[in-house]
């Protein structure tokens, strides 16, 4: 499965504990994410990461354009709902893009928790029939 991970600067180092929580889940599937995260993510847990702009540089339309594509599975986008983002309008559209190709899409940690534990157990194999 191809996971997508993106924080918001505030959120990066969560997104790092989550995903070296999950670590053992993680090495089995494909990972991407947005430059400086993907850089942080690569360094704290060794897993290899396919790394995109940084999102305010096109890193999350870059990510979009893969779920149009129908060549991302799920999306973890700890995002901080208490900053302003310069670049928002990307935000928005990913998450709308998510809706529209029936991507899962996790906000926060304890989302992110239930689509992961649901992964592990193959409740979630769904997504690889819909993107046929």
């Amino acid at each position: 499965m191809n996971i997508a991970l993106i924080a918001h600067d505030d959120k990066k180092d969560d997104l790092i504990r989550f995903v070296t929580a999950y670590k053992d889940i993680f090495k089995e599937h494909a990972l991407y994410a947005t430059g400086t995260t993907g850089k942080r993510l690569m360094e704290a847990t060794k897993l290899p990461v396919h790394r995109f702009n940084s999102g305010p540089l096109g890193g999350d339309q870059e990510i979009g354009a893969k779920i149009a594509r129908k060549e991302m599975e799920m999306v973890i986008f700890f995002r901080d709902p208490l900053t302003a983002q310069p670049h928002e309008p990307d935000v928005t559209a990913l998450v709308r893009l998510c809706d529209v190709y029936s991507v899962p899409l996790a906000t926060n940690m304890g989302t992110a928790e239930v689509l992961i534990r649901g992964m592990k157990y193959g409740l979630i194999d769904w997504v690889e029939e819909h993107k046929k």
